[in-house]
């Protein structure tokens, strides 16, 4: 008997507002039906970074316009889905709550079941929905929030290998590109200028490289930058374009060989498991980043593992992932009722000791 499953999936966990539809028949490839984010770059671009109040103002103006957007271009409506899948954390907790008390309105309404997803689950399992890639897998998590090296063992079954004591690099690029005066996200405005920038010109460090393990920092690297800015400017009374192209090149290239070292640690910890088909996968925002994507497949070929990095629509924040990791879910018979609640943070593995601080552009899990 075919068995065909249809969620709506709602995301809200930061400064993107998201709505989209998924489809799963019996085990075939899922199909993405719709998937709609409405950006919020522009509502911040003033600030140099998100603003949680206005986050969250955005989100309650646009969640139902999304969900209309998703359903319309699914050619569906909400009484052909099975169920309604919502990011519950962790995240800007204005946001969160925005888009759990819509989904809350949407399941009361219809009747339908109400599943609360880990956002950070949605990036883990994204392998799994565009490549159908078996357990256990490595993920590495690297976004404007988070960063941590996980074990996939199931659906709700992580590993916390290592991850970052204090600024995500998604975060610390931001932070880069305010400081150097290019435009906000500050990734894809570093990146482009670390294009005609030499490297090697400052010796900025690698921190946590002479300590074990895979955890990672990339505030001191963000600090050691605004020094050689501000020595810069105190020479030459300003920044000069090579400069600025210099400095985004040697940051760029300080986050590419902290994240290939503690890759090959986490590679090493993950493969002492034996996994039939090895696969170190990446998502979030910054694997978009081509140098340091480049750098991981490298770090995975010397390893004999596959590499995979989903497209980036749904490397960033995008509700597909959240109806995908929802559907992971109903299928093994979970839901929440209207009891689910928003949570600031939400660690994937339960029993690893809490990461310490927490990110602009949200809480550390």
């Amino acid at each position: 008997m075919t068995e065909t499953l249809t969620i709506l999936g709602l995301e809200s966990s930061c400064d993107d507002t998201a709505a989209a539809v998924v489809r799963q028949v019996d085990a075939q490839v899922p199909q993405i039906l719709s998937s709609v984010v409405a950006s919020q770059t522009d509502l911040h671009a003033d600030f140099g970074g998100v603003v949680p109040e206005i986050a969250a103002r955005a989100h309650t103006e646009k969640l139902d316009l999304c969900v209309e957007q998703a359903l319309t271009k699914a050619n569906l409506n909400l009484s052909d889905m099975d169920a309604i899948a919502v990011t519950a954390g962790p995240g800007l907790i204005g946001g969160v709550l925005a888009g759990v008390m819509c989904a809350k309105g949407l399941a009361a309404g219809s009747g339908l079941p109400l599943i609360g997803v880990n956002h950070l689950a949605g990036h883990a399992l994204t392998p799994r929905l565009t490549d159908q890639i078996a357990f256990p897998y490595l993920m590495l998590l690297i976004s404007g929030g988070h960063c941590q090296f996980l074990i996939a063992k199931g659906a709700q079954d992580f590993t916390r290998l290592g991850g970052t004591i204090d600024d995500a690099p998604g975060e610390a690029f931001d932070k880069t590109a305010k400081l150097l005066a290019l435009p906000q996200p500050g990734g894809p405005s570093v990146e482009a200028a670390a294009q005609s920038g030499d490297p090697s010109r400052f010796r900025l460090p690698r921190p946590l490289l002479d300590r074990p393990g895979c955890d990672m920092s990339f505030s001191g690297l963000k600090t050691a930058l605004l020094r050689e800015r501000d020595r810069l400017v105190a020479e030459h009374g300003g920044l000069r374009r090579a400069d600025r192209a210099d400095l985004c090149a040697g940051f760029q290239a300080a986050v590419r060989d902290v994240l290939a070292e503690k890759s090959r640690r986490a590679l090493t910890e993950y493969l002492a498991l034996d996994p039939a088909n090895a696969t170190f996968a990446v998502a979030g925002g910054v694997a978009a980043n081509l140098a340091i994507r480049a750098e991981l497949e490298t770090v995975c070929a010397e390893f004999e593992t596959r590499f995979l990095a989903p497209p980036l629509a749904l490397c960033t924040d995008n509700a597909a992932m959240i109806a995908w990791a929802g559907m992971e879910r109903f299928r093994a018979g979970d839901c929440d009722g209207m009891t689910l609640q928003a949570r600031p943070r939400w660690p994937l593995d339960q029993q690893a000791p809490a990461m310490l601080g927490s990110g602009k552009k949200g809480a550390k899990a």
